[in-house]
């Protein structure tokens, strides 16, 4: 059995001393997390200019015609950039009630993570899972780099639940996450330091 100390299926919350423009204010859902590193996706950012139908489009995954009829609650799925690494490369976090042998990662009981174009598919037919976050790239971490990056105030880490991850009010996931573990966000300062 893993020991407890590592981080799959929690939050990291990001501190004002992360140093990394691109993860300033992240909230980051931990995929995986071992001796190997670690990789996660950031789950309170929008990607720039890109639409759920602007993706289906992009990829060909259902003709145009079937692309106009799609309710607006799937066409207007908001796609998030899910970190720096392969920001071309598309992933999906979704509950567990969807799964694809060969394909889904069980995260744990409640997520589970796809990055094949048959759950694209599936959402766009009103067959895919109960909720979804659809991101562009992954944050990720050699071996020991997450561990340090925790050590030197970077980042804190929540439990996860499905409100936290699957919201669409992406700016309120950053307090959401703080509130979970006690944190006041106004409190929190720039400056690293250790008791």
């Amino acid at each position: 059995m893993k020991p407890s100390t590592y981080l799959d299926g929690q939050m990291l919350i990001a501190m004002p001393t992360i140093g990394d423009p691109r993860f300033e204010r992240s909230v980051i859902y931990l995929c995986a997390h071992s001796e190997n590193g670690a990789m996660g996706i950031i789950v309170n950012k929008k990607s720039p200019m890109i639409s759920f139908a602007d993706l289906l489009d992009r990829l060909d995954v259902i003709p145009e015609a079937e692309r106009i009829r799609l309710p607006p609650d799937i066409r207007d799925l908001q796609v998030h950039f899910g970190g720096p690494v392969e920001p071309a490369r598309g992933f999906v976090l979704h509950t567990s009630d969807y799964f694809s042998n060969d394909t889904t990662l069980p995260i744990d009981e409640r997520v589970a993570l796809t990055a094949t174009l048959d759950i694209l598919r599936a959402i766009a037919g009103g067959e895919g899972p109960r909720r979804v976050l659809l991101a562009l790239g992954y944050a990720g971490w050699g071996p020991g780099q997450l561990e340090s990056e925790i050590h030197h105030n970077g980042w804190l880490h929540c439990a996860a639940d499905e409100d936290l991850l699957f919201n669409s009010d992406l700016d309120a996931k950053y307090p959401a996450a703080l509130a979970k573990i006690g944190v006041d966000p106004s409190m929190l300062s720039a400056e690293a330091g250790h008791a």
